[in-house]
């Protein structure tokens, strides 16, 4: 009995060890809980004091605050944007037989270079050969009958004359003079149709010719220069249709590239401005390109417009189709007074700037005017600054506010 009680102790001193550590951890979580909820707390006050982002107030107790500045300076200022879109070419035209019939040959191929009048396809011309000589035979049989008809009608002129001679004489009778009249008037009748009939086959001739000549597909366009061939649809031996498409033909001498612009920038854009065009497939070259035409609307799905510049391309680098990034210069500011975007800051609704007396180690809130704005830069327009402005740590600065500077910069700010 003596030994369980004391194997009972001991088991309990050892569940009593296991609780008093349970104790201890749930005793620090407790602490650590609470000293977050206490700098939560603290941070909020801070906040509400004005020290953080959007207030006047800085840190309490007049405690300095270590920030980064950036000098103001004067240069040149842009207010470029960049736009994305497409090139397209000029000319662009599908080149397609007039006439059906066995494509025979096919002389280009893609990317081949052609000029106007050059011939690039022949189609099987054995009918319309047939069809021609046909027609010409039919002509020839309608000048036949127009040369009898012409005989005849000669006779029967001087018949009639004649006839009209004797009746002045009171020698022909008068129904001889009608019948020699009637026969005159019906010979000319048939000669004006067998002339007719000539001029008709003439036209079937030069018809059938035209047809003719169908069968050998030349290029043909305004201007003269060198244009390529862009695509081939078909192959040497299969049927055509009257224009079913052969090739295409691009001019690529001057591209224009497609860009939209959304509906802040439209009034920006006006004909003649300049653009520099680059592309992904030649990255360290850039192309100079002049805005032509600009859309007189905006589509209401996207509330853009378009906008197309030319891009001259005398060496036929660019192609159409390639991506590219267009980009506009819409002003530009001499001598401007210029700051990090970082350093500007809002306080009480005002947008501003933290300057620093370097001397007395002071921040001063003053609200400013911008102007252009770039991806790293921003324009003052008003009032004219100087000096330094803090570009990091300005969201726990108040007006007049205490700062420090690292060693360099401290240095660098009394120099100025």
């Amino acid at each position: 009995m003596w030994r369980g009680r004391i194997e009972r102790w001991t088991f309990n001193e050892k569940e009593s060890e296991t609780m008093k550590k349970a104790v201890i951890i749930i005793v620090v979580l407790a602490a650590a809980g609470y000293l977050g909820w206490r700098i939560h707390v603290k941070a909020s006050e801070l906040e509400e004091a004005g020290g953080g982002p959007g207030g006047r107030g800085g840190p309490r107790g007049g405690a300095v605050v270590a920030v980064e500045t950036a000098p103001v300076r004067k240069e040149t200022i842009r207010d470029i944007v960049l736009f994305t879109g497409s090139l397209q070419a000029d000319s662009y035209f599908i080149v397609a037989p007039k006439v059906s019939g066995r494509l025979e040959q096919l002389m280009v191929n893609i990317g081949d270079p052609v000029e106007t009048g050059d011939l690039i396809a022949v189609i099987d011309d054995d009918e319309y050969t047939q069809q021609s000589e046909q027609v010409k035979a039919e002509l020839d049989v309608a000048r036949a009958n127009l040369e009898e008809a012409k005989s005849a009608l000669d006779a029967e002129q001087r018949e009639f004359e004649r006839v009209q001679a004797l009746r002045t004489k009171q020698i022909a009778s008068e129904s001889e003079f009608d019948g020699a009249r009637a026969r005159y008037d019906a010979q000319d009748a048939r000669y004006r149709v067998a002339m007719a009939q000539v001029n008709q086959r003439e036209a079937a001739l030069k018809a059938a010719e035209v047809r003719l000549s169908y069968t050998r597909i030349s290029t043909a366009w305004e201007g003269g220069g060198t244009r390529a061939v862009a695509e081939r649809f078909i192959d040497e031996g299969a049927m055509l249709r009257a224009n079913d498409p052969l090739v295409s033909i691009i001019d690529i001498s001057a591209l224009t590239a497609v860009v939209y612009v959304i509906e802040r920038d439209y009034s920006k854009i006006t004909v003649g401005q300049e653009a520099i065009v680059t592309t992904d497939a030649f990255p360290d070259k850039t192309f100079t390109g002049k805005v032509v035409r600009v859309a007189p609307l905006l589509r209401e799905t996207s509330r853009q417009a378009r906008v197309e510049i030319e891009v001259p391309n005398p060496d036929r680098l660019l192609k159409p189709g390639m991506f590219v990034i267009a980009r506009i210069e819409f002003s530009r500011h001499e001598n401007a007074t210029v700051v990090p975007v970082s350093a500007l800051a809002r306080r009480d609704g005002e947008t501003g700037v933290f300057t620093v007396d370097s001397q007395a180690m002071k921040a001063a809130f003053i609200p400013v005017t911008v102007g252009i704005r770039t991806t790293d830069e921003v324009e003052i327009t008003d009032p004219p600054l100087e000096g330094i402005v803090v570009t990091l740590g300005q969201h726990l600065l108040s007006d007049g506010a205490a700062v420090s500077l690292p060693a360099a910069l401290g240095a660098a700010g009394g120099e100025e």
